[in-house]
């Protein structure tokens, strides 16, 4: 099985894929250990993260991906058996950021001056996801799903993660 979790930052992807992974015993690749050359930071080159990605996931039989793939290219479209769409409403997910980065940063994401400004951008990056921007946003995932060649399960409900994965085992089985 070949299963894709995705949605913006925030929504739950890493936590779900992750907690899937456990539960189905199928390692878990996130996207953005692939998107990122060091630390949130530098970006890495496309062509060197695609060729990262697809060289692990080849040497496995399944496995589950988290995260976005929409700018990646349209190869991607075709390899998974089922994918997951996860969304939540801007005031919870953004809430759950503020947390992660405090979490992830402590206070000098107010006190540095380099770090704030990267503090900033990042939510005001994450904010606009819900409106018509051409960057990842709600409207180029949903564009997106319409490209995947399995069957999608949308999630847009404020769930625990056990309950989420019951609906996404489900989903898996039935189809």
């Amino acid at each position: 099985m070949k299963i894709l979790i995705f949605g913006a930052s925030g929504a739950g992807s890493t936590t779900q894929g992750k907690d899937l992974s456990a539960v189905l015993n199928i390692p878990y690749f996130d996207t953005d250990h692939y998107f990122w050359e060091t630390s949130f930071t530098v970006k890495r080159d496309p062509v060197t993260r695609n060729s990262m990605l697809k060289a692990d996931l080849a040497k496995q039989e399944s496995f589950i991906v988290g995260g976005s793939l929409v700018s990646w290219g349209d190869e991607w479209t075709s390899i998974f058996d089922r994918a997951i769409f996860l969304y939540l409403p801007p005031d919870i997910r953004l809430e759950r950021l503020r947390k992660r980065e405090f979490e992830r940063y402590g206070d000098v994401i107010y006190t540095d001056p380099e770090r704030t400004k990267l503090y900033e951008e990042f939510m005001d990056w994450a904010a606009s996801y819900d409106t018509d921007t051409p960057r990842r946003s709600l409207a180029v995932h949903e564009a997106w799903m319409k490209k995947l060649t399995c069957p999608v399960l949308t999630i847009k409900e404020d769930l625990s993660v056990e309950s989420r994965r019951e609906r996404i085992q489900v989903f898996i089985r039935k189809n």
